[in-house]
């Protein structure tokens, strides 16, 4: 009987381990069908856990650290498994890499030869884990990880499962690093797929702007204008395109940029000269410095449909070149007729009769410049620096205004069109100072129309200039109406009505409104010697009743109103006033009829 057992033991072992290494060969040449590694793993798991009739069988692969983690795992009941770490030196699976040999336990929880640790022992408990064998998954000298089977009853796994794991570990190790290898490559052949489609992506952009480019020099070539060209390099850079001169004024392009932030607008315009190349400012707008040499001429500034890439910052940084060409040709050009253009300034500023006048305008409209139209004439002054770069940033700029530009006692003359006498002549001295880098004084004057008004606008921008030399205030911008009562001494028509409208006209507008009285405050406070107090005893109203009005006072006159020179102003500028209401109503003076509703001019 007992020789019956032996021989059906036998029988059953033969059996068995004939079944594991059908299931061994089986097994391998499935591994020789290529596999990518996650559906590699599976398998193996899978195969392991069929093949001893396992509870649960993990495959664990060795981080960038040595460490290990559980990658796959086949029959867990929890989620606590997969990707759990193993980083205990003494722990079954690294003791197993070490020595390289398979290492099991009947019961793990109850094995105190085994080193444990509180998280992988939580792991285990979690999933009833009893046995437990780890064989090293390593080929030749190198290891990648460990398989491991386990059972959630006590077990002791006989040398011939153990031998039959420990073959299909070299197996799965071998088809392991071979799908590993596979993955790799196969990473590789699609990152140089995806850099080949890039390479001809950015080719056929290179090729795109290349033919911009020559666009844009073709319409350099053939003298089209600013604005051709800023339109043309805006569509190949698929946005809205703007040039701006030295002081951000707009020159060409989309009059309207959406959304511009014009402080960070400002800061990467600094950046963008300072580094001579194009910045990203806020969002997607950048600017680029337009330049020649070390001189300055302005600024892009591009609003794209999309943020930029591959070559369209280099197709910016040509199309800034491009405009900093057309611009110099405009300056050529402006030099080139500059000597006509010159003598027929020389003979307006000179006076003439009628007559004579009507060929000037003629030949200046020869020359495009309509002098019908309001235009103002500066006198614009260098405090230093080198001469010729005024006279010819002047040549440059009336040529880009359609004005005029001669040179007369070191001054740069400069006839433009516009209204706003004041803020043409700051404009002209923010954009060429910087050029410069030393200060200039304007004279301002105008607005005027018709040849007979410039030579008396030039006398008059020239007395403008020596009253800034007169009071030491070089390095600044004045007409006659921003001297005050000066313009008005130094103007030649002594239009008082115009002084006392800069001066008090809100004041006087306000009263006249709505039936305030806001001008005999404003004398009462004046003649008190600034007392609120006084000038309401003056009035006989209550002193809050003054400073409600003083404060009506500072809205249309401004916070600094109060200041000695523009109080002075005021000051005359109420006498002038008061001086022409009584010469309105005194009659047969001459001077308006009061049921005309015209206003008389003040008498010099």
């Amino acid at each position: 009987m007992h020789l019956v057992e032996e021989v059906q033991n036998a029988r059953d072992s033969r059996r068995r381990r004939e079944n594991g290494l059908a299931e061994l060969v089986e097994t391998a040449r499935e591994l020789t069908v290529p596999h990518d590694l996650e559906s590699l793993l599976r398998l193996v798991a899978q195969r392991v856990k069929r093949l001893l009739n396992l509870d649960m069988t993990c495959v664990a692969l060795q981080d960038a650290h040595q460490d290990l983690y559980i990658h796959t795992c086949e029959g867990s009941t929890t989620a606590l498994v997969i990707g759990h770490p193993i980083r205990d030196s003494r722990g079954l699976g690294q003791r197993a890499l070490m020595s390289g040999a398979p290492l099991w336990t009947a019961d793990y929880l109850g094995d105190d030869s085994i080193a444990h640790s509180l998280a992988s022992d939580a792991v285990v408990r979690a999933e009833g884990v009893r046995a437990l064998l780890a064989v090293p998954l390593r080929n030749g000298g190198s290891s990648i990880g460990v398989l491991y089977a386990t059972m959630r009853t006590v077990r002791h796994f006989t040398p011939e499962e153990i031998s039959l794991v420990d073959s299909f570990a070299a197996l799965a190790t071998v088809a392991i690093e071979r799908a590993d290898r596979l993955d790799r490559a196969s990473n590789e052949v699609s990152e140089l797929e995806l850099d080949r489609f890039r390479t001809r992506t950015r080719l056929v952009r290179l090729q795109q702007l290349s033919e911009a480019h020559s666009s844009t020099m073709d319409l350099l070539l053939s003298g089209a204008d600013l604005d051709t060209v800023a339109k043309a390099m805006g569509d190949a850079l698929d946005g809205a395109l703007q040039l701006r001169d030295t002081s951000g004024h707009f020159l060409a392009g989309s009059a309207e940029l959406p959304d511009l932030d014009e402080d960070a607008l400002a800061a990467a315009t600094l950046d963008a000269h300072t580094y001579r190349r194009p910045v990203a400012a806020s969002g997607t707008t950048w600017v680029a410095p337009v330049t020649a040499g070390a001189e300055e001429l302005g600024t892009l500034v591009l609003c794209p449909a999309t943020a930029l890439v591959g070559g369209d910052e280099w197709l910016l940084q040509l199309t800034a070149h491009a405009f900093a060409i057309q611009l110099l040709l405009q300056r050529s050009a402006a030099v080139a007729e500059g000597s006509v253009r010159d003598d027929l300034f020389n003979e307006l500023l000179t006076t003439g009769h009628s007559g004579q006048n009507e060929l000037k305008v003629q030949g200046a409209g020869r020359l495009g410049v309509d002098l019908e139209v309001p235009h103002v004439l500066l006198v614009v002054r260098p405090e230093g620096g080198e001469p010729g770069r005024a006279v010819a940033w002047g040549s440059s700029y009336a040529h880009r205004v359609t004005g005029l530009k001669t040179v007369r006692d070191g001054c740069v003359v400069l006839l433009v069109p516009g209204r706003d006498t004041s803020a043409i002549a700051r404009s002209v001295a923010d954009e060429l100072s910087p050029l410069l880098g030393h200060p200039v004084s304007v004279g301002a004057a105008g607005p005027g129309r018709g040849a007979d008004e410039v030579a008396r606008m030039y006398q008059e921008a020239k007395r403008c200039l020596d009253a800034l030399t007169a009071l030491n205030r070089t390095g600044s911008v004045a007409s006659m109406r921003d001297l005050g009562f000066l313009g008005l001494l130094l103007s030649d028509d002594h239009d008082a009505g115009l002084f006392i409208e800069t001066a008090i006209g809100p004041v006087l507008g306000y009263d006249s409104d709505r039936l305030t009285h806001l001008t005999g405050t404003l004398e009462a406070y004046i003649r008190s010697g600034a007392s609120p107090t006084s000038a309401a005893e003056a009035l006989h109203v209550h002193p809050n009743t003054v400073s409600r009005r003083l404060e009506r006072i500072t809205e249309l006159l401004g916070a600094r109103w109060q200041q000695p020179d523009r109080l002075l102003d005021i000051q005359l500028a109420l006498r002038l006033h008061r001086i022409r209401e009584v010469l309105i109503r005194q009659p047969g003076t001459g001077t308006g009829h009061a049921d005309t509703g015209t206003t008389p001019r003040a008498m010099p």
